[in-house]
């Protein structure tokens, strides 16, 4: 009975521990109504102290436990969504932590005379598609790279492969970085994104479809899950916890999957938007609390990813141009954007307060993007007059680098490592293109 009565103590309080977490991650990631909800039926004071992104942090090394039990032989409990029975590489989604914490750009006031330098890079040309390569995603912890072209087709690279073939004396022969290539869009691939834990590809296209590819599976050319959205599907996004996905299509609104029903769910009270609203680019925050849309109408809209309500619009953020890119910083309190304004730009996501812009890169004709580096201290994008890749210093907006792309015409894609001092380019040439660090 003392056992018994111990053990309901022991539970009771774990229950208190995780119902804190909650309300403090829902009240910190400005989910204010969802906090207060949380907090009144499970009795747990609103003003709970708890370390930012502490759940978070507990729910990936739950994960990363689940994994590691998977990969010694462990049977793990029955998860809702089938990832497929081929066992997942070791290792695969843990994420190394960072080289440094993330830039906080309020921080700074004068920073002229501050900038950084850039690091010299090497280039190679590491694969062709038949078509315009039209876009590239880095799995989140940096091991692969995926590239979807207007030929339909989808090339998965690893990247150790890519930096073998790299090397001056390869003594073991040619090194083919290519490890699957999959067939099974009817037209042009748009955008592609990884799981967060399992070994899980997805890609929008023209065709009005998302398909899911396990690249686990060596002999798989085809998709074993689709998603048959009913507009032409421009971006895709994987919410952090991998139990939804978000699609930026021609329609307006982000549209919402579960991917365990793959029911979709749409804003009750979207913002007015005009005729022009198709969506370039929809990515989540790190913690899935916000995700952002940049739309053809120019503007960057914030909206919050329990509610799906648009909570901040920034209208005419590139003027009547295009948004082509948005995406958040790492501790979500900011929003680098570009369009084909030739501007690239940083908002404040609680105000929607314009902090920085990174001027001297045209690009009006290309669906170009701005993506930070790793360490998000610099700031990269494309020149489509000069044909080069520009780099600014986050922080002073100082251009720091422009280097000649060695494309054939400007690159119509940008897309950096979250781990590492290396990137991709896709060409309008059809090549890919892989950059890293010159040691």
């Amino acid at each position: 009975m003392e056992t018994s009565l111990e053990q309901i103590l022991q539970d009771g309080k774990l229950l208190r521990q995780v119902n804190d977490l909650i309300v403090a991650h829902l009240r910190d990631n400005n989910l204010n109504q969802a906090a207060i909800a949380v907090a009144s039926a499970t009795m747990t004071p609103l003003n709970v102290e708890s370390p930012p992104n502490k759940l978070i942090e507990l729910v990936a090394k739950g994960f990363a436990v689940e994994r590691d039990e998977a990969f010694r032989g462990v049977a793990p409990a029955a998860a809702p969504f089938d990832y497929g029975s081929a066992a997942i590489p070791a290792g695969y989604g843990l994420v190394p932590p960072p080289r440094i914490t993330s830039v906080d750009f309020s921080a700074v006031q004068d920073t002229k005379g501050a900038s950084k330098s850039f690091p010299k890079h090497e280039n190679k040309h590491v694969s062709e598609h038949k078509n315009v390569a039209r876009c590239a995603r880095f799995s989140p912890d940096g091991r692969y790279v995926a590239t979807g072209s207007a030929d339909t087709s989808i090339k998965l690279f690893e990247i150790s492969k890519i930096k073998q073939m790299m090397l001056p004396d390869t003594r073991d022969g040619p090194v083919r970085p290519v490890i699957r290539t999959f067939y099974d869009h009817l037209q042009p691939v748009n955008d592609l994104d990884f799981h967060p834990q399992s070994t899980i590809l997805i890609s929008g296209a023209k065709d009005h479809t998302i398909k899911f590819f396990d690249f686990s599976k060596t002999a798989a050319k085809r998709a074993y899950r689709v998603i048959q959205d009913t507009h032409n599907v421009r971006s895709v996004s994987f919410h952090p916890s991998g139990e939804f996905l978000l699609a930026g299509t021609d329609h307006s609104i982000p549209h919402l999957y579960d991917i365990n029903t793959f029911q979709c769910y749409l804003s009750a009270n979207a913002p007015e938007i005009g005729g022009n609203g198709a969506i370039n680019q929809v990515r989540y925050s790190s913690t899935g609390g916000t995700y952002v849309t940049a739309s053809k109408d120019g503007a960057v809209r914030i909206w919050d990813g329990v509610t799906a309500q648009c909570v901040r619009s920034m209208v005419g953020a590139h003027g009547s141009a295009e948004a082509t890119s948005a995406s958040f910083t790492k501790d979500q309190r900011f929003v680098l954007s570009c369009g084909k304004d030739s501007m690239v730009k940083l908002w404040e996501v609680g105000t929607g307060r314009l902090i920085k812009q990174y001027v001297g890169a045209t690009h009006t004709q290309l669906r170009c993007q701005a993506v930070f580096n790793e360490t998000e201290e610099f700031v990269l994008s494309i020149d489509e007059p000069s044909n080069e890749v520009i780099v600014w210093d986050a922080l002073t907006a100082e251009k720091v680098a422009r280097w000649p792309s060695n494309h054939t015409g400007a690159p119509r894609c940008l897309e950096h490592s979250p781990t590492e001092s290396a990137f991709i380019s896709c060409g309008t040439d059809r090549s890919v293109r892989f950059w890293k660090e010159t040691l």
